[in-house]
C-alpha cells in the first residue's frame, strides 16, 4: 500500500495491525478515511536534539539521588539512633522518593525502545520496561505526597493542638501512607495505563488520568500545603503573643509544672515550646515543601502538555502552521521548532521538571542526614578492623598470661586506657561441717566479749565507763534500774546478735571483702 501522506507523515492504514499503544498516535484526518500521523516519538519533532541530552542528565541525577537514599537507609540500619535521629516518617518518605528515582534508573539502564513501529508508541502491554518505569514513577509520587502529608499533619497536631503523636498515629500513618498509594497505582494502571509519551520514561495516558491520578494527587498536596501554612500561621501568632507577654511567671523555665498545665500555658511558654519543636523539625518541614512543590509543578505541567496534545488531535487548526512548515521543509524539524513552541511546553520548563524530580534524593541526604553519620561510619569501620573506640574501651582479661602462676585464683582486669590493676581479695574457704559439729566447735571456742550484752549478768557485774563508751557524763544516771534477766542464747543466736550490734556501731562485717 502506498503512503498517501506528504513527508514526514505516514498514513495510519499502513500500520493497522499494530500492537502498540494506538491511542498514543498523533494523527489528523486529511480527507475521507485518509489519516496522516506524525512519526514516533513526538518529542523528537517538537524539541531540538539537545532534549535527549537533557533526559540523560536527568536520569543520571536521579541515579545519584537513589544512591543518596541508599546511604540514608544503610545509616539508619547500622548506625546508633543518637547519631542518625531516625524516625519512621523520615524512613517512609525516603522509601517513596527512592521508588520515584528507580523509575529513572531503570530507564537509564535499559534504554528501552519508545516506539512499537514508525507511528505507534510502546505501552505497558508491549514493553515491560515501560510498565515498570511508569508504575514506579506513579507509586513514588503517591508515596512522596502521602508521607509529606502525614509528616505535616504530625507537626500540626503537636504544635497547634498539643497532641502527643504516639503508637495510634503510627498505625494510622502506616495504613494511610502505604494503602492510599497502592489503591492509587491500581486505579491508574487499570483505568488509564502508561505509555511512552514524554521522553524515555512512561507516563500515565490521557484517558481517565484526571480522575485516577491528578485530581486525587493534587487534593492531598493541597491539604498538605494548607496544613503546613496553618501551622506557620499559628507559630507567628504565638510569637507575636509572646512579645506582648511580660508576666513574671514566664521568666522561669517555660515548661508546664504538671502534665495538665499544657492547656493553660502562657503565651511566652507556648512560644518556647513551639520554638523547640520548630528547631527539631525544620528539616522535615523543608523537605515536605520541596516534594510537594515538585509534585504540584510536575502535575500542572504534564496536565497542560497532555491537554495541548489532545487539542491538536481534535482540532487540526491548532497546529496547522507547524504541519504546513514540516511539509514545506520536507521534514526538517529545526526549521519549524518556532511554530511547534506555540502548543508545547518550552524546553527550559521541561528540563526544570525532570531535574527537580531527580534531585529529591539529594535534598533528603542534606536535610535528613546528620554530620555525625560520617564519624560514626568511620568508627564502625575501625571497629571492624579492631581499631575503633569500642576496642579502646574494652576490658581485657590477662588470665592467659598468668597460667604459669601457682595460685590460679589470682587474676587481673586491665583497661587499655587505664593501666590500674584491680585485684580482688581472695575469699576464705571454710571446711564443710554438719550442724552438730558446728554447734560443738562454736560453743567450745566462743569467748564472750567484754562489752557483750547477749548473756544475762547480775547488776553488780555491769559497769558504766564513760570513757569506754564515749557517753556524755551529764546524761549518766547511776540510779537506772538494770534490765530484766534474759534466757541464755545459743551460739548461733549470739553470733547473729553480735553481728547486728556491730552494724549499729558503724562496723561492717563484710567490709573486708569490698574491692
Amino acid at each position: 500500500m502506498a503512503n498517501l501522506c506528504p513527508p514526514p507523515f505516514f498514513e495510519s492504514r499502513l500500520f493497522a495491525d499494530s500492537k502498540g499503544f494506538v491511542d498514543g498516535r498523533l494523527c489528523q484526518t486529511i480527507q475521507g478515511d485518509v489519516k496522516c500521523c506524525l512519526p514516533c516519538p513526538l518529542t523528537d519533532w517538537v524539541y531540538p536534539d539537545s532534549f535527549k541530552t537533557v533526559g540523560t542528565v536527568a536520569n543520571w541525577v536521579a541515579t545519584v539521588s537513589a544512591i543518596c537514599c541508599m546511604y540514608l537507609f544503610l545509616s539508619w540500619a547500622f548506625l546508633p539512633v543518637e547519631k542518625t535521629n531516625r524516625h519512621y516518617l523520615s524512613i517512609c518518605l525516603t522509601i517513596g522518593v527512592f521508588f520515584m528515582n528507580m523509575g529513572f534508573v531503570i530507564s537509564l539502564a535499559a534504554q528501552p525502545a519508545q516506539c512499537y513501529d514508525k507511528i505507534t508508541p510502546n505501552g505497558m502491554q508491549t514493553s515491560a520496561v515501560c510498565g515498570a518505569t511508569g508504575a514506579l514513577l506513579i507509586f513514588g509520587g503517591w508515596c512522596g505526597v502521602m508521607w509529606a502529608f502525614l509528616r505535616s499533619l504530625s507537626l500540626h497536631l503537636q504544635i497547634c493542638w498539643q497532641v502527643t503523636v504516639g503508637r495510634t498515629f503510627m498505625f494510622f500513618a502506616q495504613a494511610a501512607g502505604w494503602g492510599v498509594p497502592i489503591i492509587g497505582i491500581i486505579l491508574a494502571l487499570v483505568f488509564s495505563g502508561v505509555s511512552f509519551r514524554f521522553g524515555n520514561m512512561c507516563h500515565i495516558n490521557h484517558e481517565n488520568s484526571l480522575a485516577t491520578l491528578w485530581i486525587p494527587l493534587l487534593i492531598f498536596a493541597g491539604i498538605t500545603v494548607i496544613t503546613t501554612f496553618t501551622t506557620f500561621g499559628y507559630c507567628v501568632k504565638v510569637y507575636l503573643a509572646s512579645l506582648a507577654d511580660n508576666s513574671a511567671s514566664t521568666e522561669g523555665s517555660g515548661l508546664p509544672s504538671y502534665s495538665n498545665s499544657i492547656r493553660t500555658m502562657t503565651p511566652r511558654q507556648a512560644y518556647r515550646r513551639v520554638r523547640r519543636v520548630i528547631a527539631l523539625q525544620w528539616r522535615g518541614i523543608a523537605i515536605v515543601l520541596i516534594i510537594i512543590a515538585d509534585v504540584i509543578f510536575f502535575a500542572v505541567i504534564f496536565v497542560f502538555q497532555d491537554n495541548v496534545v489532545q487539542s491538536v488531535t481534535r482540532d487540526p487548526k491548532v497546529a496547522e502552521g507547524w504541519v504546513l512548515c514540516l511539509i514545506g521543509a520536507s521534514g526538517d524539524k529545526n526549521k519549524c521548532l518556532k511554530d511547534a513552541g506555540k502548543f508545547v511546553v518550552n524546553e527550559a520548563t521541561v528540563t526544570a521538571v525532570l531535574l527537580l524530580l531527580g534531585l529529591n534524593g539529594i535534598w533528603l541526604v542534606f536535610l535528613l542526614g546528620r554530620r555525625a553519620m560520617i564519624p560514626a561510619w568511620i568508627n564502625l569501620f575501625l571497629n571492624l578492623i579492631g581499631r575503633g573506640d569500642a576496642q579502646k574501651r574494652e576490658f581485657v582479661s590477662v588470665d592467659a598470661r598468668n597460667e604459669i602462676k601457682a595460685d590460679t585464683r589470682s587474676y587481673e582486669m586491665l583497661s587499655r586506657e587505664n593501666s590500674a590493676v584491680v585485684t580482688p581479695v581472695t575469699a576464705v574457704k571454710y571446711p564443710a561441717m554438719k550442724p552438730e559439729q558446728y554447734e560443738q566447735q562454736s560453743s567450745a571456742r566462743y569467748h564472750a566479749p567484754t562489752r557483750s550484752f547477749s548473756a544475762p549478768r547480775s547488776p553488780g557485774q555491769r559497769s558504766w565507763d564513760v570513757q569506754q563508751t564515749f557517753a556524755n557524763p551529764r546524761t549518766h544516771n547511776s540510779t537506772r534500774s538494770p534490765p530484766p534477766p534474759q534466757p541464755p542464747l545459743s551460739p548461733r543466736r549470739r553470733y547473729e546478735v553480735e553481728t547486728q550490734d556491730g552494724q549499729r556501731q558503724g562496723m561492717n562485717p563484710l567490709g573486708m571483702n569490698r574491692i
